[in-house]
């Protein structure tokens, strides 16, 4: 007779930090009065919502903290009564106003800590381990570039207008509100868009919803990056070099390009991808489906990629 597996429990959280006094970098312990133990703020994903999201609202309104997304951090699992529980982690920066901690439903005391301490202070070695993570020097803890591909646009063969004029279909137009919903928790400050109305598209929501304009970046063009790369990577190399102290500073800049293109980007810059795409038989060659994300920061041979496949409701939410 086959036993059903529980499904999984999905909930997501942060490692926020900010800079300390010394020079080093502190980080927020809570403890919840319903398991009395120290822990990291996070909670269970609502239904069709976004990990990523989910994880910067469970920060919110637990700690009363504004936060700016970083890398994605450790996964953990174990056994809770409901079955196997899974806990997205990312870090995520302390901006704004720090108003003073009130005490909730969830989270009774609130300490910035040292990283040391932190973890020294957590009840469980899966939430050490996740802060841990925080103080790996080989990557940055804030990308400084997300390099978007664009939103579905239908069939070329049933357009017949000029290529570059190929707008996006009904399904692009909703990955481009699902963009539009989670990138605003890394901060953009700058979006530029290859001069393709399918990619300006893609960024127009978003754009709506900062209020930053749409600027031209022909160079990341899917022929203009063909004709000449190494001025598309120059462009790469100069909007990650932006990043200040150490790639930890928040914002981030926000570029729509196109399948020709983004896979050679992140292959010059040293990511490689455990599979195979079109016509890259035997080759690591890293993945850019229409509406995915490359969260970046660093340079090569310390670089920060964080693949985001899709930036609508996660497959685990209930």
């Amino acid at each position: 007779m086959r036993t059903e597996r529980a499904p999984v429990v999905a909930a997501a959280g942060g490692v926020v930090w900010r800079p300390a006094a010394d020079g080093g970098i502190e980080t927020v312990a809570v403890h919840r009065p319903r398991y009395d133990d120290w822990s990291l703020p996070k909670g269970k994903l609502d239904a069709g919502e976004n990990a990523l999201t989910a994880a910067v609202r469970e920060v919110l309104e637990e700690t009363g903290l504004q936060v700016v997304a970083g890398r994605r951090s450790v996964r953990t699992r174990y056994e809770v009564a409901a079955g196997p529980k899974q806990v997205d982690y990312w870090l995520m920066r302390a901006v704004g106003t720090e108003e003073p901690f009130e005490p909730n439903d969830e989270v009774d005391e609130l300490r910035w800590l040292p990283v040391a301490e932190a973890a020294a202070l957590m009840t469980h070695e899966h939430d050490r381990r996740v802060v841990t993570d925080l103080v790996r020097d080989d990557v940055p803890r804030m990308p400084s570039l997300l390099l978007v591909r664009h939103a579905k646009a239908g069939s070329r063969s049933d357009w017949d207008g000029p290529d570059d004029e190929r707008p996006l279909d009904s399904r692009g137009r909703r990955q481009a509100r699902q963009l539009a919903d989670v990138l605003p928790v890394f901060g953009p400050c700058e979006l530029l868009s290859a001069e393709r109305v399918r990619c300006r598209q893609t960024l127009e929501p978003l754009a709506e919803r900062t209020g930053l304009p749409v600027r031209p970046l022909p160079e990341l063009g899917e022929e203009e990056f063909a004709a000449d790369p190494q001025a598309g990577l120059a462009v790469v190399e100069r909007l990650l070099g932006r990043a200040r102290d150490g790639g930890d500073q928040p914002g981030v800049t926000v570029v729509c390009s196109q399948g020709g293109a983004i896979p050679s980007v992140l292959m010059s810059l040293g990511v490689r991808w455990e599979g195979v795409g079109p016509g890259a038989a035997g080759r690591l060659y890293p993945p850019a489906a229409k509406g995915s994300v490359w969260a970046l920061g660093g340079r090569p041979g310390a670089l920060a990629a964080d693949y985001y496949r899709e930036m609508g409701p996660d497959p685990d939410a209930p």
